[in-house]
């Protein structure tokens, strides 16, 4: 009998499993052993009938909607957890006024009203698509300067922020700050991000002006850094900056230094 009609023997195999079981599955509600039950006698049937009665079958337009939609439920019930973003812990120093904590805020997107220069330091979490930066901010005014050494144990990377349109004074002072830390014991084989702020107001230097000023070539040479003009006007442009200093620490960029 079942020989002779395969056809009437697929459709009385299958009604009873797939009426109750393809609606749970298109609607996302399956239980393992629904799937793999039907699973397993799909792939039996196959073998055992030969693809002409499948189609001769008034089940085969059951056993399409079928393989369509357990398709798209694997694509999204079996998809795993996305795994985690790594984490790397990162310094932030500079002079006050530079516009360190301006920056860290706008990239946490945080309001820009009311933000007063960090008095002594502060820890923000800033997340980028590919990594969290636990970013500890050191205040820059002259009488905390002299504790930033004491913060600098367990960073992985180190931020660098300067006012580009600052006084010839003023940036000679973030010149030696500069120095001091490319030359310090427990920073100095970190990489760097430099951003030369403030890049909106006429009097800015250029980075490339900065890199000359600062005598970066000379003093980093063999070092990680990047050197990048700022503003709080062009983030996606701190952004992209922020993405190249990730690829350092995660030391996927063969170059010593990018301008």
């Amino acid at each position: 009998m079942l020989t002779e009609h395969p056809a009437i023997y697929v459709n009385a195999l299958f009604a009873c499993l797939l009426e109750f079981s393809i609606g749970r599955i298109i609607r996302l509600e399956r239980s393992i052993i629904d799937l793999s039950l039907i699973n397993h006698v799909l792939n039996i049937s196959i073998h055992l009938f030969s693809s002409k009665y499948l189609c001769r079958s008034t089940f085969f337009p059951y056993l399409w909607t079928y393989h369509t939609h357990r398709s798209c439920f694997r694509a999204l019930c079996c998809k795993g957890p996305p795994p985690p973003r790594p984490e790397y812990d990162v310094v932030c120093i500079g002079l006050t006024g530079a516009g360190k904590t301006s920056l860290l805020s706008r990239l946490c997107s945080e309001g820009s009203d009311g933000i007063v220069p960090t008095t002594g330091f502060s820890i923000k979490a800033v997340p980028f698509p590919n990594a969290i930066l636990n970013v500890k901010e050191l205040g820059g005014a002259d009488n905390i300067k002299k504790y930033w050494s004491r913060y600098y144990q367990g960073s992985q990377g180190v931020v660098f922020v300067l006012d580009s349109a600052s006084s010839d004074e003023d940036l000679e002072a973030a010149r030696n700050e500069l120095h001091s830390a490319l030359q310090h014991p427990q920073l100095c084989t970190l990489p760097f991000l430099i951003l030369a702020n403030h890049q909106d107001k006429p009097a800015a230097r250029t980075p490339n002006q900065i890199k000359k000023y600062f005598e970066l070539e000379p003093l980093a040479r063999g070092k990680r850094w990047i050197l990048e003009g700022s503003t709080t006007d062009n983030m996606e442009a701190v952004k992209e900056s922020f993405g190249q200093f990730i690829s350092l620490l995660e030391d996927k960029d063969t170059e010593p230094a990018r301008i």
